[in-house]
């Protein structure tokens, strides 16, 4: 498939309406939570789409793909954390929870199979085999 940009990944769009998502869910956190829990959530599922747009831009540089790929991952991790925080808070309800964390997964799954194949996001001409 030919991608004019990162904004046709489709690892991009999930990643993105993910970060829209958890804004407004947070809306409605503590607002002692405002310097805590809430920025950190918000900081790290909005690192996640960042960090494939970075990823996207450096693809002619197969290593350099892959580690902002692995950040994005990172990322990602770092924010289910937050959402298991949020549910054992019970800022988060247990069936917002799983419909984040289920759509974290499937976002992983995105990121580990670029990973496993970054040729196929390569600006480069690969040799003919």
């Amino acid at each position: 498939m030919a991608y004019r940009g990162f904004r046709d990944l489709k690892v991009y769009q999930l990643a993105y309406q993910l970060a829209l998502e958890i804004f407004n869910e947070t809306k409605s956190f503590p607002k002692e939570e405002r310097y805590d829990l809430t920025a950190q959530i918000r900081k790290s599922s909005r690192s996640v789409p960042r960090n494939i747009a970075e990823a996207w831009r450096r693809r002619v540089y197969p290593k350099a793909f892959f580690n902002k790929l692995v950040d994005s991952s990172a990322e990602a991790d770092e924010t289910e954390v937050s959402l298991d925080m949020s549910l054992d808070c019970g800022y988060v309800l247990g069936e917002k929870h799983r419909y984040f964390i289920e759509r974290y997964e499937e976002l992983q799954r995105m990121l580990s199979g670029m990973m496993a194949h970054p040729e196929r996001f390569s600006t480069r001409q690969q040799p003919p085999e």
